[in-house]
C-alpha cells in the first residue's frame, strides 16, 4: 500500500534508478511509497572475479591477519560466500566496513562489525576513527572488486600497516545500444537521476552514447559523494549535483526529496 498523503513528498516526479539489478528493490519501493515512479536501469554488473586464485589465497590465511576490511555490500556478499565456502571465520579478526549497510550484511551472517563509521561513509570516514590510527605491523585484508581507490590502502600502508586484497567480484558496464536508450533522455520521460559511483556515473554517460550524452546532461542528478559531483561537472551535467549524506536508500531518499522540495519552490517563484 502507498504512503499516506503526508508521505507523498515525491508525487509525480519519474527517478532513473541506476543500482545493479539486485541492489534496486528498497530504493525504488521508497520511491514510489512516495508518490513516484521509479524506473531501473542498471549502469553496473557484478560478476565473478576472472581470476580467483589470489583472494582464495587470502581467504585461506584469514588467521594471519589483524582486520579485515569489507567496502561495500558487494565485497561482503562476494566475500562471504567465498569464506564460508572454504573455511570458518577466525573468532579473534577485527571486522571493519565503510559503511552501514555492509555492517548490516555481515550481522545476515552472524558476524559483528567492531570498526565503522557513524555517519558519512566513505574510506576517509573509516580511516579518521580511532581504531585506524595505530595500525603500524599490522595485517589489514581489504575485501574488494577490481580496481578502484587506493586511497585507503594507500592511507594505511602510510601508517606503517601491511595491507593486501582480495578482490572477489568485479564491476562491469552493462552492454547495451545507445539508441535503446534514446527515449529516456528525451524530455518529461525522466526527472531525475541517482547515481550510487563514479562509476556508475561514468558507465551511464557510456551507455548514453554520443546522440544520447547531451541530453542525459541536462537532467538533475542525485550523487553520493562529492567527488561524484565533480566528475558530473566535468562531464558536462548542467545542473549542480544534489549529494545525498551517504549511499543509503535512505540518504538518496533524502536529498531526492530536498531536490524535489527546492525544484518546486523554484517554480512557484517563476
Amino acid at each position: 500500500m502507498a504512503g499516506s498523503h503526508e508521505e507523498r513528498t515525491l508525487e509525480g516526479v519519474t527517478v532513473l534508478v541506476t543500482r545493479p539489478v539486485h541492489q534496486a528493490d528498497r530504493l525504488c519501493k521508497l520511491i514510489e511509497l512516495r508518490g513516484g515512479r521509479a524506473r531501473r536501469l542498471p549502469a553496473l554488473e557484478i560478476l565473478d572475479p576472472e581470476d580467483s586464485t589470489i583472494p582464495d589465497e587470502m581467504i585461506g590465511q584469514l588467521e594471519h591477519f589483524d582486520i579485515i576490511i569489507f567496502v561495500s555490500v558487494n565485497a561482503v556478499r562476494a566475500g562471504m560466500q567465498r569464506i564460508l565456502y572454504r573455511r570458518d571465520m577466525p573468532r579473534n579478526l577485527q571486522i571493519a566496513t565503510v559503511g552501514a549497510g555492509s555492517a548490516k550484511e555481515l550481522e545476515r551472517f552472524g558476524l559483528s562489525v567492531s570498526i565503522r563509521p557513524e555517519h558519512t561513509y566513505n574510506s576517509e570516514a573509516l580511516l579518521a576513527l580511532d581504531e585506524m590510527q595505530q595500525v603500524a605491523g599490522k595485517q589489514i585484508l581489504i575485501f574488494r572488486g577490481n580496481g578502484g581507490r587506493e586511497y585507503l590502502r594507500k592511507s594505511l600502508e602510510a601508517r606503517g600497516a601491511k595491507v593486501r586484497y582480495a578482490e572477489v567480484y568485479r564491476r562491469v558496464r552493462p552492454d547495451v545500444d545507445p539508441d535503446d536508450l534514446m527515449p529516456l533522455w528525451k524530455s518529461g520521460a525522466v526527472d531525475i537521476i541517482t547515481v550510487s559511483s563514479n562509476e556508475t556515473l561514468m558507465n551511464l554517460f557510456d551507455m548514453a552514447g554520443k546522440n544520447g550524452q547531451p541530453l542525459l546532461c541536462r537532467l538533475p542528478l542525485v550523487v553520493v559523494s562529492k567527488r561524484a559531483a565533480v566528475l558530473a561537472a566535468r562531464l558536462g551535467f548542467r545542473l549542480p549535483a544534489q549529494v545525498a549524506g551517504n549511499a543509503s536508500d535512505d540518504a538518496v531518499l533524502a536529498a531526492l526529496e530536498s531536490w524535489y522540495q527546492s525544484d518546486a519552490r523554484a517554480h512557484e517563484s517563476i
